[in-house]
């Protein structure tokens, strides 16, 4: 089980790209909203009562909710900063320089599959059914890659 908590309602668009992939991966989840600054009762709240192993945690700007998330549980976090002021680089930042004793892994800005991703390679870790899908996952991601070589070399043919 993950819990994706999001910031704002305005960070559904990356929430439905950790779906997407949590759907694929047949891995359960839920996904709330919850401000770590508007309502930290409520993080507390989601985080505390969770029987997730893993939480994904979406915000923008000063994208202090991963690190509150950390705060609360010794499980894995992964924060996903989102593009909003200054190209997503506050949110970026302020995710990935927590303090020490308190980490949270952060991915890419806006990179809600690879946050996905991410929970799914810890989860593996404990579960064969999930790393076999994470092994046919990266063989159809080369598969594809062959694929459009081919497509684009025919395209290049002297």
């Amino acid at each position: 089980m993950i819990t994706i908590i999001m910031g704002s309602k305005s960070d559904v668009k990356i929430a439905e790209k950790a779906v997407s992939i949590l759907k694929e991966f047949k891995i359960d989840y839920e996904v709330r909203v919850a401000s770590a600054h508007r309502t930290p009762e409520l993080v507390e709240e989601i985080v505390k009562n969770s029987k997730s192993k893993v939480f994904i945690a979406i915000a923008g700007l000063a994208a202090h909710l991963p690190g509150v998330v950390a705060a609360m549980t010794t499980k894995p976090v992964i924060a996903v900063p989102v593009e909003s002021k200054l190209d997503g680089l506050d949110a970026l930042l302020s995710a990935v320089q927590m303090p020490p004793g308190i980490p949270a892994a952060c991915v890419g800005i806006d990179r809600g599959e690879n946050a996905a991703i991410l929970a799914a390679e810890m989860l593996s870790i404990s579960d064969e059914r999930i790393e076999k899908k994470l092994a046919e996952f990266r063989e159809n991601q080369k598969k594809k890659i062959f694929s459009d070589d081919a497509e684009v070399s025919s395209l290049f043919k002297n």
